[in-house]
C-alpha cells in the first residue's frame, strides 16, 4: 500500500499564503528545492485541488529551464500523474496539462482504493483538499517546510477540526532559516 503524503510550504504562523494571496515569502532557494526534488522523486500521483493545480501547472512549460533544479522539478511534475478535484474548472478555458484527470467530486472510498493499490506514493496538495483527505483518515504523512516568516493570515496550511497525532520522523534546518518536519499519522483522524 502506497502512502498519501501531504505537504506544505508555510509561515512560521502556519500560513500558505498571506491574507492577499501572496505567497512570495515562501519561494524556497536552490538548497530547499534540491530537498523537495529528492522528496518527489518516488511520488507517482499529484492529488490537487484546482488552485494549487492553477499555480502548478507552470511546470508544464518548465522542462527547459536553465537553472538545474528547476528543470529537475519540472520533469518530475511532467512524468506524474494529476488528479484534480474541481466542480468548477472550466477545461475549455483551462484546458488540463498531459497524465491530468479532473474529479468533480472527491470520493474518500475511491481515493483510499487507488492508495491501496498504488505501487508509488501519492501526494496531496491545496489546503482545502488536504483537509479533507485528513478529516477522512487518509493522510499517513505530513510534511512541512516552516519558512522564516509570520504573514499573520492568510490561507492556514492545517485545517480546524481535526486532530492528528502525528510523530516527528525526520527534521532539517537549511541555511536560510526554512525548517523542514516530517511527522507520520499516528492515529486515524478525529473530528476536534
Amino acid at each position: 500500500m502506497a502512502k498519501l503524503i501531504y505537504t506544505a510550504i508555510c509561515s512560521v504562523d502556519g500560513y500558505i499564503s498571506d491574507a492577499d494571496g501572496g505567497f512570495d515569502w515562501a519561494a524556497p532557494d536552490e538548497q530547499v528545492h534540491a530537498w523537495v526534488n529528492d522528496l518527489e522523486r518516488p511520488i507517482g500521483t499529484y492529488l490537487y485541488g484546482r488552485r494549487l493545480y492553477e499555480t502548478m501547472r507552470v511546470w508544464q512549460e518548465l522542462g527547459d529551464h536553465d537553472e538545474p533544479v528547476v528543470r529537475d522539478y519540472a520533469h518530475l511534475w511532467q512524468a506524474a500523474r494529476k488528479v484534480v478535484y474541481s466542480a468548477s474548472l472550466d477545461e475549455g478555458a483551462t484546458p488540463l496539462t498531459p497524465r491530468t484527470t479532473l474529479e468533480r467530486t472527491f470520493d474518500a472510498a475511491a481515493v483510499r482504493a487507488v492508495k491501496d493499490a498504488a505501487e508509488t506514493d501519492l501526494s496531496i496538495g491545496g489546503a482545502t483538499l488536504a483537509g479533507v483527505a485528513m478529516a477522512a483518515g487518509l493522510i499517513d504523512e505530513v510534511r512541512l517546510f516552516l519558512s522564516p516568516a509570520i504573514v499573520g493570515g492568510g490561507t492556514r496550511a492545517l485545517p480546524d477540526n481535526v486532530r492528528l497525532d502525528l510523530s516527528l520522523e525526520e527534521h532539517h534546518t537549511f541555511d536560510s532559516g526554512v525548517v523542514y518536519l516530517r511527522y507520520a499519522v499516528r492515529n486515524p483522524a478525529s473530528a476536534a
